[in-house]
């Protein structure tokens, strides 16, 4: 494969063409084959490139340097954060999100996959009524709706109590 620089004749347009080999892209110019991806002109001609020769294959890339004379990698003058910039008022209202879920749920019991059957058993009598909270399905929560029953997400994520350190 060969790889030229084209150019339509307005030279306005500048890009790549993949050929077999040179006579491919001359055939195809003779042709009238290539046109402009951009303006369509079929006005087509070898652009000035720079060559891409490979090296030797006893040659070192010019700019390998020996161990000995490389240098410590830069290093950036402040710490740098990965951490997305939230603005302080909206990091204030999750806080406080956060701590009255917390609360909610030290009153609350866990209950995990078993959500669904424990919101029935105390909705229709058969459980002493108190807050619950655990992991339901889609299909667990549409179906409890159609019951009647409410069954609301938290607002911020929580782990199992099994998976907390």
């Amino acid at each position: 494969m060969i790889i030229f620089d084209l150019i339509c004749a307005d030279g306005e347009h500048r890009f790549e063409g993949w050929f077999g080999s040179s006579d491919d892209y001359a055939d195809q110019q003779a042709r009238g084959l290539l046109d402009c991806p951009v303006c369509g002109s079929g006005n087509i001609a070898k652009a000035v490139m720079a060559p891409n020769l490979g090296r030797k294959g006893n040659q070192q890339a010019a700019s390998a340097r020996p161990a000995e004379e490389r240098t410590e990698m830069p290093v950036a003058a402040k710490p740098v954060s990965n951490d997305v910039a939230v603005p302080a008022e909206y990091r204030e209202i999750i806080g406080k999100l956060a701590e009255a879920q917390e609360k909610m749920l030290a009153s609350s019991e866990w209950v995990g996959d078993k959500f669904a059957d424990r919101a029935r058993d105390i909705h229709y009598g058969d459980a002493e009524e108190k807050p619950i909270h655990g992991t339901a399905s889609q299909e667990e929560v549409a179906d409890l709706a159609e019951e009647g029953i409410a069954a609301l997400p938290l607002p911020l994520p929580v782990l199992p109590p099994e998976s907390k350190n």
